[in-house]
């Protein structure tokens, strides 16, 4: 990632053990009424992958995002975050644990600027109370520094030095999915979750989406999770893919083994052809 102003990167100086994010789900399943939604579902995460999950509509994709950040209680089954059991955890606490993420309808207040809306995210970063910001104390000052610090290098880093300040509610939507990540960055995430982050965007904007997730993963190896509907995408930038379908996984692997599985092929075509 660059850095800001010459110095080294906040996030890429980070050490090993701050940047830990091992995911495992184990017989997970969901129900709502009558409706399984998830049904006994495996998957693990390491430190530093980037793992797809794809499928048809309603195959339950968000279900299982939803799951995993604390929107939705599965009846069965358990989730760990770094050892630690995260099941039934509500979603501020896993955001305190290091989980972020973006969502499929843009979460961010349009009458608010970039900045401020990534500012926001920050708050769980703050380690002061109400009486020493009252005061602006010398401590908060030299905290807003670094919170400053770190909103600066990200904004360099997606390229929005001209969007800065303006107003959230009139930029194009393909330039609002990107204040979106740089919100959920904002958190300093040991693990990203992208829900169709790709959505709504021109080639032009999809081509610097990938460039940035590229760079995150590489360069920061920054941990992520993403669901997206761009099969292309899907497969030029997922190091393993688990696919479900119906709430059930079918299958999991590397790009060139899902895009030939025959059970993907069907749940996606009905037929033979290729992905």
């Amino acid at each position: 990632m660059k850095a800001f102003r010459g110095e080294p990167s906040i996030f890429a100086s980070a050490r090993p053990e701050d940047r830990r994010a091992e995911l495992e789900i184990r017989d997970l399943t969901l129900r709502f009424g009558g409706i399984t939604a998830l049904n006994k579902i495996n998957l693990s995460v390491r430190t530093g992958e980037l793992v797809a999950i794809i499928g048809p509509n309603g195959a339950g994709k968000t279900s299982l995002l939803n799951s995993i950040t604390g929107y939705y209680k599965p009846q069965e089954g358990q989730i760990f975050f770094n050892g630690k059991e995260i099941t039934r955890m509500p979603p501020h606490h896993l955001t305190n644990l290091g989980i972020g993420r973006t969502y499929q309808n843009i979460e961010l207040f349009p009458g608010m600027t970039v900045l401020a809306n990534m500012l926001l995210a920050r708050h769980i970063h703050c380690n002061y109370g109400v009486p020493k910001a009252a005061i602006f104390s010398k401590s908060v000052r030299e905290e807003e520094v670094r919170h400053r610090r770190v909103l600066e290098e990200l904004i360099d880093f997606l390229e929005m030095q001209s969007i800065r300040k303006h107003l959230v509610g009139s930029l194009p939507y393909g330039m609002r999915k990107r204040v979106e990540l740089g919100r959920a960055l904002a958190l300093e995430p040991k693990l990203l979750i992208l829900d169709e982050p790709f959505a709504g965007m021109t080639l032009e904007e999809k081509e610097d989406m990938v460039r940035f997730l590229m760079e995150l993963n590489e360069a920061w190896n920054q941990t992520m999770i993403l669901v997206e509907h761009d099969m292309s995408i899907v497969m030029s930038i997922s190091q393993r893919i688990a696919v479900l379908d119906f709430g059930v996984k079918i299958a999991e692997g590397t790009p060139d083994f899902i895009q030939n599985h025959p059970q993907v092929i069907k749940a996606y075509l009905g037929d033979t052809h290729k992905l």
